[in-house]
């Protein structure tokens, strides 16, 4: 127990200070996502003029604050889950089958990771977005294109910060079985909208 809870102590603090990062930038995200919808639908059909840009920058947005917020939220167990034979079994039993279950979401968040390397370097820096330009002119340098890149970065990011929860987790699960659960620190109490 006392492994578990050496290796464990890192990885907690390290998402104690990371994720409420995330929360405030998945929160700036879906603020400027909001934003970039209403200019969409008040050039669509105020203006009867629609901008090419404004879609293309809410699903950037989108992408970047899912990336940014479903550590957290898988952290306090706030994805949808159906629970109900875990809750039937006894306490170690029931851990014993969350521990199957975290080490089986290890071996696809993994996975995820190396595809989010694959998709976020080399040739996706050569394509571009069809409607995202970074706009230099007006400080006499030359504007581009977005990297589509930076949108599989979002990807990329959110599922390393989703396998560090999940062997977070892991830990967790193993001090629990090993008699030390009573002993851990209170995950994060914060509420995503009443999910329980």
């Amino acid at each position: 127990m006392g492994l578990f809870k050496g290796l464990l102590l890192p990885v907690q603090t390290f998402n104690d200070l990371v994720l409420p990062v995330g929360r405030g930038l998945a929160v700036i995200c879906i603020g400027l996502m909001v934003v970039c919808i209403l200019i969409q639908v008040f050039f669509r059909y105020v203006l009867n003029n629609a901008l090419p840009w404004p879609d293309e920058a809410a699903r950037f947005l989108m992408l970047w604050m899912t990336g940014f917020i479903a550590p957290s939220a898988y952290r306090i167990g706030g994805f949808v889950a159906i629970d109900m034979f875990e809750r039937a079994l006894p306490r170690t039993a029931a851990a014993i089958v969350s521990l199957i279950l975290l080490a089986t979401s290890l071996l696809v968040l993994i996975t995820a990771v190396q595809l989010g390397f694959d998709h976020s370097g080399g040739m996706a820096w050569k394509f571009k977005s069809a409607t995202l330009w970074v706009p230099l002119d007006w400080v006499g340098g030359k504007s581009f294109k977005l990297a589509l890149a930076w949108m599989y970065m979002s990807l990329l990011v959110g599922f390393i910060s989703l396998t560090i929860v999940n062997i977070e987790l892991i830990l967790r699960s193993l001090i629990t079985l090993t008699g030390g659960g009573s002993t851990l620190k209170p995950l994060s109490d914060i509420n995503f909208a009443g999910a329980e």
